[in-house]
């Protein structure tokens, strides 16, 4: 049993969804181990005050990097204890004294088109004006089940995800992008009062850690969702999601035995077999977290199946299936595949 003498501090960013995250893994963590005190510590990070500055420079996106380090030096300073990440924001390559510790059950992992419901915006101008921004009538929008061959040439979809960006400019080679920044609320805002934006591409298991959702008809809702939003589920054959994404990574130190104890509870063993394979295709690759290379593992008995696409050279995929218990090997061989002069393209 991990020593009670002391609360266990569980550092995050301090983001909606990071709050979001942190707060379900306090959940787990207290349900598990009752008699212990968990105690939540936020800590803005480089990233974070970059995104809230605006001093990114103009069509770069900041490295992923850059919202960890300092919940990674509070760790290493004894600060924190265990530090909550959106996987996907972690780089494949730890600080020395710092490991994996866990990752929790992986949400949905496909991304989500958003766009504008041209019907609404159009009902705009007979409405009273305190109950919309100018402009807004005149944004363009359409209607349900909107398919992305559906948009025009020349609509701008905004994003800061190069992986993102490849891949839809391979299905849809007519259309722009933009960089958005800024937490899932601010983007939204951003869709539905600027015309320089006709649509953008989020993941949906950050959506449903907000508690937004898609209803039957195709609109987006909740708190912090605008109205006149619609939104349509992207599948896996047409985007496949970043390395990570929709799993939540418990980081701690890697000489600490009680929170290996309290790790080995809240870690959801495919999950963490599946994203290490992933991980380990992007560190092969010799690419960080914003790479324009895609990968999705999943579980399939003992077995784990890995498919990826690569975008570095030309457009590459690969996939292959190996043992659950050899994820690393298994993320090296579809590496090597999408490295291959002759791999498979397209």
């Amino acid at each position: 049993m991990p020593d009670a003498s002391r609360p266990i501090l569980v550092a995050t960013r301090g983001s909606a969804l990071a709050l979001a995250q942190a707060h379900a893994v306090l959940a787990q963590c207290r349900a598990a181990f009752p008699r212990l005190r968990f105690e939540l510590k936020i800590i803005k990070t480089t990233g974070d005050k970059l995104q809230t500055a605006s001093l990114a420079q103009s069509g770069r996106s900041l490295p992923k990097g850059l919202f960890t380090k300092e919940l990674e030096v509070a760790l290493l300073k004894g600060r924190a204890d265990l530090a909550v990440h959106s996987l996907k924001d972690l780089p494949t390559e730890l600080p020395a004294g710092l490991k994996l510790g866990a990752v929790t059950r992986r949400a949905d992992v496909r991304d989500v088109l958003v766009y504008r419901d041209g019907a609404y915006f159009a009902s705009l101008a007979q409405r009273p004006a305190e109950e919309w921004v100018p402009g807004q009538a005149a944004l363009r929008g359409w209607g349900p089940n909107l398919r992305l061959t559906d948009l025009p040439a020349g609509a701008v979809i905004g994003t800061s995800s190069t992986r993102r960006q490849a891949q839809l400019r391979a299905l849809h080679p007519g259309l722009k992008f933009v960089e958005l920044r800024g937490n899932v609320p601010t983007r939204l805002e951003k869709l539905a009062t600027r015309d320089s934006l006709d649509a953008t591409v989020l993941a949906l298991a950050g959506l449903s850690r907000l508690n937004f959702q898609i209803t039957a008809e195709g609109r987006l809702v909740g708190d912090a969702v605008p109205e006149g939003l619609r939104a349509v589920i992207l599948p896996l054959e047409l985007m496949l999601p970043c390395v990570g994404q929709g799993a939540v990574g418990l980081e701690i130190r890697a000489d600490d035995e009680r929170m290996e104890a309290i790790c080995a509870q809240l870690n959801h063993y495919n999950t963490f077999q599946a994203v290490t394979a992933e991980r380990a295709l992007l560190r092969a690759m010799g690419g960080g977290c914003q790479s324009p290379v895609a990968a999705y593992a999943e579980a399939e008995g003992d077995r784990l199946r890995l498919r990826a696409i690569s975008f570095v050279e030309g457009v590459r995929r690969a996939e292959a299936v190996g043992s659950i218990k050899e994820p690393v090997p298994l993320g090296e061989t579809v590496a090597a595949r999408l490295k291959e002069p002759t791999g498979c393209t397209g």
